[in-house]
């Protein structure tokens, strides 16, 4: 029989997230994601996915992977250093190589667990970790299973990460200065060029999460690296397939000697198997329509900009945001909660984001702006927002 006594402790955690407006609804999608869908037996436009391109229902990917399944079966049904490389893998990382600006690539399963494999192969108890405090929860998982020393610096403050390198510096091997390229909370990006400065005063090894970058900022979506005409000066970019790529997926760019390394270290890449057949296909598909074509990154930031001076003039708190990451930040749980539901029942469909993913006090519902979105469907979410904020008194 279970542990009662277990379950009991379980279920009074959940009743205590319930009472303080902090337990997560979580709702099934019945469509393809696009910029309508069904969601829970409702037709809602889609504000809360990280479909930034539209690539998730795109026909052309959609095709590339039916191909490959064709061609290749479904899977590689075996870790990469077995036998379950292959021709696609290669493919796509030489193409994703080419696109970043660097030498050489290596794909995961997820951006998740590209940073839980990168992390503590580079890194170990003899080195120091400098991560910004407000970094993404693979990265802080990927710092711990390092058993390095941990060292927070305050969120995108280039000055006290200078402080903290030079009263620690010494004591480490190794310094891995880590941040993520844009906050996937509060839309702002991070200050790279001065994260590069620093460390490079203190011989320190930079790596930039760039899951939020890809598809978004930089020459046709290349990233944050090139954003900041970075490229050769960042030590380890990691990147997601799964957002504005819209398949699934992650990989680490960086220098052909870093990646060789990372193929017989990464434990993730070594003991759990490859990227599915149609999903590395339908990546390749979505690199040959970036590198031909700017027109879905410049959409997806007129898009971002037309909604967020609409939000703006009507009142609401869109926080730090600079880039189509769209928080509207109203502080209780609660009432963002209901805000959520609100809206919900108003046919847009965006999620409320509570303590703990963001900060006490700062509870936001986060609109996520796509290239597919229509100028109709940015004012009928406009009107939804007004509508709703004044009959909960946010505006």
């Amino acid at each position: 029989m279970a542990n009662q006594k277990f379950l009991e402790e379980i279920k009074a955690e959940i009743e205590s997230l319930k009472e303080a407006g902090l337990y997560v609804n979580i709702r099934t999608v019945e469509s393809a994601v696009s910029s309508w869908m069904i969601v829970d037996g409702k037709k809602v436009l889609n504000l809360t996915s990280n479909n930034y391109l539209g690539f998730a229902n795109e026909p052309r990917l959609k095709e590339a992977a039916k191909k490959a399944i064709e061609e290749y079966g479904i899977g590689p049904a075996a870790v990469r250093t077995i036998s379950g490389t292959m021709s696609l893998h290669i493919i796509l990382e030489r193409m994703l190589a080419e696109f970043k600006g660097a030498e050489a690539v290596i794909s995961y399963q997820s951006g998740f667990k590209a940073n839980l494999s990168v992390i503590p192969s580079i890194v170990g108890r003899e080195d120091g970790i400098f991560s910004d405090e407000l970094n993404h929860a693979s990265i802080i998982d990927g710092c711990r299973l390092s058993r390095a020393e941990i060292i927070r610096y305050a969120h995108a403050d280039v000055d006290d990460l200078r402080k903290k390198l030079a009263e620690n510096r010494h004591r480490f091997r190794r310094a891995l200065v880590v941040t993520d390229g844009v906050f996937s909370m509060d839309g702002d990006i991070a200050p790279l060029p001065d994260i590069v400065k620093v460390a490079k005063e203190y011989d320190a090894i930079v790596m930039v999460d760039d899951a939020h970058g890809e598809g978004v900022l930089g020459r046709g979506g290349r990233g944050i690296v090139d954003h900041f005409h970075l490229h050769g000066e960042v030590d380890i970019e990691i990147g997601t397939l799964s957002k504005a790529f819209g398949v699934v997926g992650g990989y680490a760019a960086s220098s052909s000697v870093i990646v060789d390394y990372l193929r017989q270290k990464s434990r993730p890449f070594l003991f759990s198997s490859a990227m599915t057949v149609p999903d590395a296909a339908a990546c390749i598909e979505a690199v040959r329509i970036l590198q031909s074509s700017d027109d879905r990154v410049r959409r997806l930031w007129e898009n971002a900009n037309y909604f967020k001076v609409k939000m703006r003039e009507a009142g609401f708190n869109t926080w730090k945001s600079q880039t189509p990451i769209t928080p509207i930040v109203i502080g209780d749980e609660k009432k963002t909660q209901e805000f959520s539901r609100r809206l919900f029942e108003e046919g847009v469909f965006v999620q409320a984001i509570v303590y703990p993913t963001v900060p006490k006090g700062t509870a936001r519902v986060r609109v996520m702006i796509s290239a597919i979105h229509t100028k109709d469907d940015l004012d009928f979410a406009a009107d939804k927002f007004i509508k709703v904020g004044k009959e909960l008194g946010i505006i």
